[in-house]
């Protein structure tokens, strides 16, 4: 009996040796930099190819291609009173179980995330983008590409002027690296690291990130707030107090990412809000609290964009197209 009590001891001893091991080395893992060092050793989308757009006439032009699959994120409510033909309609949570479950995504030359105004499909497509699916892309605008009808109560509606007059053209400088924020998924792997957070990232809502430009005008000092635009735009007048960060270099672990406060509230803008979108949600992959300025600089300069012309991506009526709706309810692949 007494060796039987030696021998529980000593497995009980060692099993508490080892996940006490376990933990520690687990706990001494910067699961930020394993996952930062992955994502750049393996295409590096965000400072790559993001963002990924496609126009609303290449997806007229493709309504018969079974090569092109059209996702709908909108609410169903919506989704039934018109939509793009052939696309199928998913909650947006439900994006990586239907990658998953009900297609085979590597099928498609193409799958279109779509939703009212290309914020939040860029968004998600984005982190579909970082998880491996490299065919995702977003609908330019939105449906607001798509008709009037669609474009009237989101990109018209939204685009302004109203803080024109208030913008800073003297440059604000790029702060001192610091420490980054600590994920803790409890993984040591970077691929589950990588899978833990993007599932994540995918169940949250949208709206959690939209961040309004008369709140960031009224109180910019309450943000770090990053302007991810060219240089030559940034000096052409940008947020007060907003720092450059030079797009397709900027957040590489090298260069300036780790110039990003972890314990602030970081709202980033381009001209549309879609590209923001891809960068608010490898952000929020890396564990920052950030937020996507909506609707961009068009939200808040839109006539200094028109004058600026080609490049600077105003929203005008010309981006509005008048292609055929659909309203029947059409079966999803995989779904029959």
């Amino acid at each position: 009996m007494r060796k039987l009590s030696h021998l529980l001891f000593a497995f009980i001893l060692t099993t508490t040796t080892v996940m006490s091991s376990y933990q520690i080395h687990a706990q001494s893992t910067d699961e930020f930099k394993v996952l930062v060092d992955y994502l750049e050793a393996n295409g590096n989308y965000i400072n790559t190819e993001a963002p990924s757009m496609i126009n609303a006439t290449e997806i007229k032009e493709n309504l018969k291609n079974s090569k092109y699959l059209v996702i709908d994120i909108r609410k169903d409510t919506d989704f039934d009173k018109g939509r793009i033909k052939g696309a199928v309609n998913v909650k947006s949570e439900d994006l990586v179980k239907y990658f998953d479950k009900k297609i085979k995504p590597a099928n498609y030359d193409k799958i279109a995330i779509v939703c009212y105004s290309g914020q939040s499909a860029a968004y998600y497509s984005a982190v579909l983008r970082i998880m491996g699916y490299n065919n995702v892309f977003t609908l330019k605008w939105g449906m607001s590409s798509w008709g009037k009808s669609f474009a009237q109560n989101i990109w018209t509606k939204n685009t302004s002027n109203a803080f024109a007059d208030q913008l800073e053209t003297k440059s604000n400088p790029m702060p001192a690296k610091r420490d980054t924020p600590v994920l803790t998924t409890g993984k040591t792997d970077a691929k589950e690291i990588l899978k833990a957070r993007a599932e994540m990232a995918i169940a949250t809502v949208y709206k959690d990130f939209i961040t309004k430009p008369e709140d960031v005008f009224a109180n910019p000092a309450n943000y770090y707030i990053v302007s991810y635009w060219n240089e030559e735009m940034y000096n052409n007048g940008h947020i007060p107090g907003s720092v450059c960060y030079e797009p397709k270099k900027a957040f590489n672990l090298a260069d300036d990412l780790t110039t990003l406060p972890k314990d602030k509230r970081i709202i980033v803008s381009c001209a549309t809000g879609q590209t923001s979108a891809h960068i608010v949600a490898y952000l929020h992959l890396l564990g920052y609290n950030v937020g996507n300025l909506a609707y961009g600089a068009n939200g808040y300069m839109n006539n200094i964009l028109v004058k600026k012309g080609e490049g600077w991506n105003a929203f005008t009526p010309s981006e509005i197209n008048e292609f055929p709706v659909a309203t029947k309810e059409l079966a999803a692949p995989g779904c029959e």
